[in-house]
């Protein structure tokens, strides 16, 4: 309903997702990524098929756009607009990612570490932190106040059925890129 392509796919890499049973491999899902995208945009478009919405690999397919991501050395962020079912998925998926994040790593933590962590954009860890109550902006500064107890509140809130991706499992090489594109995010703080 909100994005449409009727001709140029050459810009953009496709990562298709299927189940596999006896009779071989069925699409339930797939998203597309720009080769090159001067806005940092890690998932240009997403889509799992009707028979296979409500089994949680909406959410495994952006974890593995972030996932390429940190294999890139990139921060990342999806296409906007975001459909109201894809602004529901991302929520879902930083505020789970930002609680661990935030629960395995005590201590002083900025946005810029922990878009180095998670490889998600500083600004979509910024709205995502303020949805949740756990940011303040003090002094020009934003400051993450949160306790181990507000931690846990939300974590047991969070479900606990995903579809983990397991990034051991993935033996992948960034293309490369062409020549004036964006350099990796690591190679700035070196």
């Amino acid at each position: 309903d909100h994005k449409t392509l009727y001709y140029d796919v050459e810009p953009f890499h496709f990562y298709v997702m299927t189940e596999v049973d006896q009779s071989g491999c069925h699409v339930v899902g797939y998203f597309s990524k720009e080769k090159d995208s001067p806005d940092d945009h890690n998932l240009a478009c997403i889509m799992v098929l009707p028979p296979h919405q409500r089994k949680r690999y909406g959410r495994f397919l952006i974890s593995f756009s972030y996932e390429l991501s940190k294999k890139e050395g990139r921060v990342g962020t999806p296409e906007r607009p975001l459909s109201d079912l894809g602004l529901l998925g991302y929520r879902s998926y930083w505020k789970s990612v930002l609680l661990d994040v935030l629960c395995k790593h005590k201590g002083n933590l900025s946005i810029k570490d922990i878009s180095h962590m998670t490889a998600i954009k500083p600004d979509d860890i910024i709205t995502t932190l303020q949805s949740m109550g756990l940011i303040k902006y003090w002094k020009g500064q934003h400051l993450i106040s949160v306790s181990s107890k507000v931690i846990e509140e939300h974590l047991s809130r969070q479900s606990k059925t995903a579809v983990l991706f397991d990034d051991s499992k993935l033996h992948w090489t960034p293309p490369q890129s062409q020549p004036g594109t964006k350099k990796p995010f690591m190679n700035k703080y070196k």
